[in-house]
């Protein structure tokens, strides 16, 4: 059995994270952590997730928490995910996985990750002759835009047509734009009402339409992917992975 510490466990993903975890056989929760002065401190993780008493304190501090043979699942801010990182094995990322093995994904659904992979090959078939416009939607209290799935959907077209994000993403319109561009990469983000995570490439061309979309329902997506990549961490070789190697996907 793996022990699994829990980082922004208090929040809408970490607290379906505590709350699933209990089904895996393979997995059990060893930690949780919030940020200082969160009003959940203290209190037992399970009962904050709704799931009863676990024995699990929502604690501050990660040091420890964080031992060496213990899976760190983040849901938390990129700051506080870092500086994890670094107490895990007090080096960057790239000098981390040496050391232990991490995973990184912008998403953590397993088939917002099928997605990825086709959106390369729709890409590489339909070429430039197809307009490329991404809109995402999430719910109100989301706190960046575009989302970290939009943008890394962007960067997979992009990449797979020969074009530079940085010169060809353009982010909303609004006034005269003038016309569009045959390169640029349009991403559109809308935040309304509960909306858990909605995202929809299309690829236009004169007389047809052909899009791509993902909706997840409910953020047990997301937590069912993180706790199928935990098993994948826990029996791999230091190293740095996504979720496509966890997928079998990666080339």
């Amino acid at each position: 059995m793996a022990d699994v510490v829990i980082a922004g466990a208090a929040g809408r993903m970490g607290c379906r994270l505590v709350a699933l975890i209990q089904e895996e056989p393979d997995l059990r929760l060893a930690a949780a952590l919030e940020a200082p002065g969160h009003p959940a401190l203290l209190k037992d993780a399970g009962e904050v997730a709704g799931v009863g008493k676990l024995g699990v304190s929502l604690i501050a501090d990660p040091e420890g928490a964080l031992a060496r043979d213990r899976i760190l699942i983040e849901f938390s801010v990129p700051d506080a995910s870092l500086g994890h990182l670094r107490m895990a094995a007090r080096q960057e990322i790239d000098r981390l996985a040496r050391e232990i093995p991490i995973l990184l994904s912008p998403n953590m659904s397993v088939a917002v990750n099928v997605a990825f992979r086709v959106l390369a090959d729709m890409a590489k078939l339909l070429g430039d002759d197809y307009d490329v416009e991404i809109t995402e939607v999430h719910h109100r209290f989301k706190k960046d835009a575009p989302s970290g799935t939009a943008a890394h959907m962007a960067e997979i077209v992009a990449k797979t047509l020969g074009r530079e994000l940085t010169k060809v993403g353009v982010y909303g319109r609004h006034g005269l734009p003038g016309e569009r561009t045959r390169k640029e990469i349009g991403v559109h983000s809308i935040r309304s009402g509960d909306a858990v995570g909605e995202h929809t490439v299309s690829f236009g061309s004169l007389g047809e339409r052909l899009e791509l979309t993902h909706r997840a329902l409910n953020r047990d997506t997301y937590v069912r992917g993180a706790l199928r990549a935990a098993k994948f961490i826990a029996q791999a070789k230091p190293g740095l992975y996504s979720m496509q190697d966890v997928l079998g996907l990666a080339p």
